[in-house]
């Protein structure tokens, strides 16, 4: 969960949190929710997006694990401002295969993180059934889906560039 101060549109840059000394990135694919809904049924999961985004989900891993040491909650580590970047929303029939999206993230022009949606953990329709048990799924959600191996430290200086198939969507410089 995020506040919406979390997050971080039109390519702006992220200016390293200063309670944190250890910033790390996740590239995901990013639903747009476009229709409201609660105890969403597996056979219909799938009328509840049209579009996906590129996004970060940078987390302060330090922070992270000092508060899940003390079995604290560790939304801050997660939730802070700017701490979900997002690219524009693309139809998915503008993409190659729907089920099958390839997404990558670069550091320092780098390939960091190589991804493939039929390889998450949780199908798309599997989140929006499951989230919909708990959480009234509103228009206009997001739901970050999952990242590859890869998730690594950034630093001030650093530049992201995030991918859905070949196109670059998002750009991020820390700052």
């Amino acid at each position: 969960m995020k506040p919406s101060s979390a997050l971080l549109v039109n390519n702006k840059p992220l200016y390293y949190p200063e309670f944190t000394k250890d910033l790390h990135y996740e590239a995901e694919v990013v639903l747009k929710i476009t229709r409201n809904g609660r105890h969403v049924q597996p056979e219909f999961a799938h009328k509840y997006y049209e579009e996906v985004a590129i996004g970060i989900d940078f987390t302060a891993r330090d922070v992270q694990a000092q508060l899940k040491a003390k079995g604290h909650p560790w939304e801050i580590a997660k939730g802070f401002d700017g701490a979900a970047a997002i690219s524009e929303f693309i139809p998915l029939d503008s993409l190659k295969n729907s089920q099958n999206i390839e997404f990558s993230l670069y550091k320092n022009e780098e390939r960091v993180q190589l991804g493939n949606t039929k390889d998450l953990i949780f199908s798309f329709n599997y989140l929006i059934t499951y989230v919909s048990q708990y959480f009234k799924l509103q228009v206009g959600d997001f739901i970050y889906t999952g990242t590859p191996a890869g998730v690594g430290p950034v630093q001030v200086g650093d530049k992201l560039e995030a991918f859905i198939e070949d196109k670059k969507l998002l750009w991020c410089d820390i700052r």
